[in-house]
């Protein structure tokens, strides 16, 4: 049984609209954060040599390592830190 609903109206002025994307976009960057923060200490992991014998080869410690972690880190941080969206715009 399908349900016709009547689409919302797409009003650049709707507060609670501007609130809920920007809820969103700050809790993905939350998201990415703890993913950037993740990859980092598995890296950091990995030349412990915790998961076995022997370091990264060159390339992965260049691209899969402490970069991506940073880059997802800042990346998270400038999406976490959005300002906060006013009743008018």
């Amino acid at each position: 049984m399908t349900r016709k609903t009547t689409p919302r109206p797409n009003n650049p002025d709707d507060f609670e609209a501007r609130w809920r994307k920007h809820r969103i976009l700050v809790h993905l960057g939350q998201v990415l954060i703890g993913v950037g923060a993740l990859v980092a200490i598995i890296h950091w992991l990995a030349h412990l040599e915790a998961f076995g014998p022997g370091q990264p080869p060159g390339w992965l410690d260049l691209a899969a390592g402490y970069p991506t972690g940073l880059v997802l880190v800042i990346a998270g941080a400038i999406l976490a830190g959005r300002k906060r969206p006013t009743a008018k715009p």
